[in-house]
């Protein structure tokens, strides 16, 4: 079985696959000082909860934003799970596609791994958004080619950001306003409520259609990440909400350096 690890700067999913099927799944908030220790008493012990052996582990893949963080991960795999972890990006787990941009090696491991299952679930140019610590845009062509793409603030820091800036305003949940269908909002927590939410959706349906306009072809808009569904249900940009597309991507690599 596959242990595959997407760190991101907010959460670290652990899923387990058996083929490109993942048979659970497990969060923890992101932190660079976790020991590997640390993360072997919990993940362990919700494995063996589940019914899962340790030892059927056979490979382990690492896709991390956070280079802190990766040094205790490869810890945790070669003391409790006795394999040495993959690193996306780094050979022998190479991204396999034309990264079409100025600074290729800057291109992050999680939006690298989402354009490599996008590419191969969905046919035709692609725009990815991600929902993460920030929202990112990508373009990936017909081809697989990664042509760049945009990178906004996520809508909690944008929020965070308020809050912390404007002392009188309170902290407010993100969820679409549901108690009014107005954008005039009659007081602070209704009003906050639509310039965030709505001003966010606003925000994605304005560089969706610049993006599109700009490749000049039909582009398909897949969305993933932890806010993708919420949103998904207040607009039609999206045309496939695909929550587990990071974590696919990383099923597909871990495939092709088996196959090697």
């Amino acid at each position: 079985m596959l242990l595959a690890v997407d760190v991101g700067n907010t959460n670290v999913v652990f899923a387990l696959f058996d083929g490109r099927e993942i048979k659970s799944r497990w969060r923890v908030a992101t932190d660079p000082r976790r020991t590997a220790d640390e993360y072997a008493v919990w993940l362990l012990q919700l494995m063996q909860l589940q019914g899962f052996d340790p030892k059927a582990v056979t490979q382990i893949l690492i896709a991390t934003v956070v280079p802190r963080a990766l040094h205790n991960l490869q810890v945790l795999s070669q003391k409790y799970f006795g394999r040495e972890a993959l690193i996306a990006g780094e050979p022998p787990v190479e991204w396999g596609f034309a990264a079409d941009v100025d600074q290729p090696r800057s291109l992050g491991a999680d939006r690298a791994v989402n354009a490599i299952a996008a590419h191969a679930r969905y046919p035709g140019d692609l725009i990815v958004v991600d929902f993460g610590t920030a929202t990112t845009f990508d373009v990936i062509d017909y081809m697989g080619a990664y042509k760049g793409g945009i990178i906004a603030p996520g809508i909690n820091l944008s929020l965070d950001a308020l809050v912390n800036a404007a002392a009188k305003l309170p902290r407010i949940a993100i969820e679409p306003p549901t108690r009014t269908r107005s954008v005039i909002g009659r007081n602070t927590e209704d009003q906050m409520h639509i310039g965030v939410f709505w001003g966010y959706v606003a925000l994605m349906e304005g560089l969706i259609a610049r993006l599109r306009a700009e490749i000049g072809r039909p582009a398909k808009v897949i969305a993933t990440g932890g806010l993708a569904v919420l949103f998904g249900d207040h607009t039609d940009i999206f045309d496939h909400v695909d929550a587990d597309l990071t974590l696919d991507g990383l099923a597909i690599l871990a495939e092709r350096v088996a196959a090697q």
